[in-house]
């Protein structure tokens, strides 16, 4: 399941933290990126990062840095377009996009939402957990991004879910015990909720 070019989106705006580049932020002395970088890079073919600014913040990582090529702050759809854009610059067919704030992404993540995908004969698999589905976990083709680009740009669409809902689609389901996998950090609290889960992994 090597095929695909994974992104991580880095782009948001981290209002909740106050600011700044919430993936850089430190969980068990790394920085929360670091940590979805281990557990999605042996997944993927290649991986890219979306964030707006000086890429140079994120040098100490090795990969490419891609911007949003819509302007003003698009959201996740806008990030999920740039890894479509750079994908297709690459050779890749498909990408699989998890925000940068997801230290604990599961590590048959792509290998499943393939399956599932050509199980249910979809176009896009999405990752849910605990009876909630996370939009921006999710397996694209690079042949969609054409479609969202006119979305982004002359529909002004920012819903995720709804871009998702376009198209054939089927959701995959994970545990959400002992820890949910797909658990991000938004808010000041929720690093040492993520150390706490970080240490219990590296014990068991």
């Amino acid at each position: 399941m090597r095929q695909c070019l994974g992104i991580l989106l880095a782009g948001g705006l981290s209002r909740r933290m106050g600011g700044g580049d919430k993936p850089l932020l430190e969980i068990c002395g790394r920085p929360i990126l670091a940590h979805a970088i281990d557990r999605l890079a042996p997944q993927c073919a290649a991986l890219a990062i979306n964030a707006n600014g000086d890429p140079a913040r994120f040098s100490q990582f090795a990969l490419p840095v891609v911007p949003d090529s819509v302007a003003g702050f698009a959201g996740p759809l806008a990030g999920i377009l740039a890894g479509m854009d750079h994908a297709a610059g690459q050779g890749f067919t498909d990408i699989v996009s998890a925000p940068a704030d997801t230290p604990f992404l599961p590590t048959e993540l792509v290998k499943s939402l393939y399956d599932s995908r050509k199980s249910a004969n979809a176009r896009i698999a999405v990752a849910a957990s605990g009876d909630r589905v996370h939009h921006a976990v999710a397996l694209w083709p690079v042949s969609l991004r054409e479609d969202l680009r006119r979305a982004l740009i002359e529909e002004d669409l920012r819903k995720v879910s709804a871009f998702i809902a376009r198209h054939p689609n089927v959701t995959v389901e994970w545990p959400a015990t002992p820890f949910d996998p797909f658990f991000n950090v938004n808010r000041p609290e929720d690093l040492a909720a993520a150390a706490a889960i970080a240490t219990a992994h590296e014990r068991g």
